[in-house]
């Protein structure tokens, strides 16, 4: 299930450089290469890159960005919450949210027994230019939708559903579609790419801000040959 964008028969270099790779993630894949039954889609059916793995994970259930590398250092930035990197995520929920409940997850709401941090959330105002999901969600006739911007700067199981679903207004779709600064925009989903140097450059850049210490840049090394 490679896509077309990423020829499986192109050499990757398999040298210790660094690799950085985006992924639109699509439902029903988990964000693992192993895999643990023969009913379970994994990344090894779309990504032919050995020894990277993802920077946090999306739910077999969500959809959208997944940053995966084989730069320690990064994943850990990146996944720990103490450095506060923003995840960005376009959320279809069941009915139309009011004011009290945007109001209630920006402030923070308890999801077992665990109040999440301040959050940025807008209802917007129209529908995001997203593909159909496959299977598309179940939709109740007389019961409308809307979509949320939520911007977290955690990441908990399952923690946009948790959210809206203790506000009242299940979640039905959620689509992460940036990582720091990294964005989702134009990347098909099943499709992957490498990041760019001024994409990487800018993830440096937002390690620093939040809090890195240590005296080493993400690597930006353009020599490996991974096809685009």
């Amino acid at each position: 299930m490679y896509d077309k964008l990423n020829d499986s028969k192109t050499e990757v270099s398999t040298s210790r450089s660094y690799h950085y790779i985006i992924f639109h993630k699509p439902y029903g894949v988990l964000s693992q290469f192993t895999q643990e039954s023969p009913k379970h889609i994994t990344l090894k059916e779309f990504i032919p890159i050995p020894h990277i793995y993802p920077v946090g994970r999306l739910d077999w259930d969500s959809e959208g960005l997944l940053l995966l590398t084989n730069d320690g250092r990064l994943q850990h930035h990146l996944s720990n919450p103490m450095f506060g990197h923003r995840r960005t995520y376009w959320v279809q929920v069941e009915r139309v949210p009011d004011l009290a409940a945007i109001a209630k997850l920006s402030t923070g709401v308890e999801i077992q027994n665990y109040r999440t941090r301040p959050a940025q959330v807008k209802l917007l105002s129209t529908e995001p230019l997203v593909g159909e999901r496959i299977p598309p969600i179940r939709f109740r006739k007389n019961v409308p939708t809307a979509w949320l911007e939520i911007i977290l700067t955690e990441g908990k199981n399952r923690q946009v559903r948790r959210m809206t679903a203790a506000v009242g207004f299940p979640t039905l779709r959620l689509i992460r579609v940036s990582l720091a600064n990294i964005q989702l925009s134009g990347l098909q989903s099943g499709s992957w790419r490498t990041l760019t140097p001024a994409e990487i450059t800018s993830l440096n850049q937002s390690n620093l801000r939040n809090g890195r210490h240590d005296k080493k840049d993400i690597a930006t090394d353009t020599t490996t040959k991974i096809p685009w």
